[in-house]
């Protein structure tokens, strides 16, 4: 089954999130209105729309670090997932956590790194050398 996810989220300022979706990201930019935007998400729907941002808090372990709960990301192939690392270090993206390895030559190594967008937003992008060992246990 290839099926597309949605995800409808709230954000403060439609121009903020076209800077950060659009240009820091590279995300298209897809319908829009005056109160929400969708943008395709590395293949995926995000509707962000005009209201108060979802709460987190700092309670989710990787590693030794705590991340932002609830948080959403998505996983890419190793290349694609190296060049937007680039290109968020280019862009001096304040990360949670660092583009950094996981599990290093164990199942389901992975490479990971935590940020948020504008509005507090947690995500979460994922990169694995082989999309077949997402599951890996």
């Amino acid at each position: 089954m290839n099926s597309l996810f949605h995800l409808a989220f709230n954000v403060n300022d439609l121009d903020q999130t076209r800077a950060f979706y659009g240009g820091v990201l590279g995300c298209r930019e897809g319908r829009s209105t005056s109160t929400w935007v969708d943008f395709d998400f590395f293949g995926h729907q995000l509707s962000m729309h005009l209201g108060e941002p979802f709460k987190t808090a700092a309670t989710g372990h990787v590693g030794e670090h705590l991340v932002p709960m609830p948080h959403f990301g998505v996983i890419l192939a190793l290349p694609d997932w190296q060049a937007l690392a680039e290109r968020l270090q280019a862009a001096q993206l304040d990360f949670i956590l660092a583009p950094q390895l996981r599990f290093a030559g164990q199942p389901g190594e992975q490479w990971t790194m935590f940020f948020c967008d504008p509005f507090g937003n947690p995500i979460e992008v994922k990169g694995f050398a082989s999309l077949d060992t997402v599951y890996a246990a």
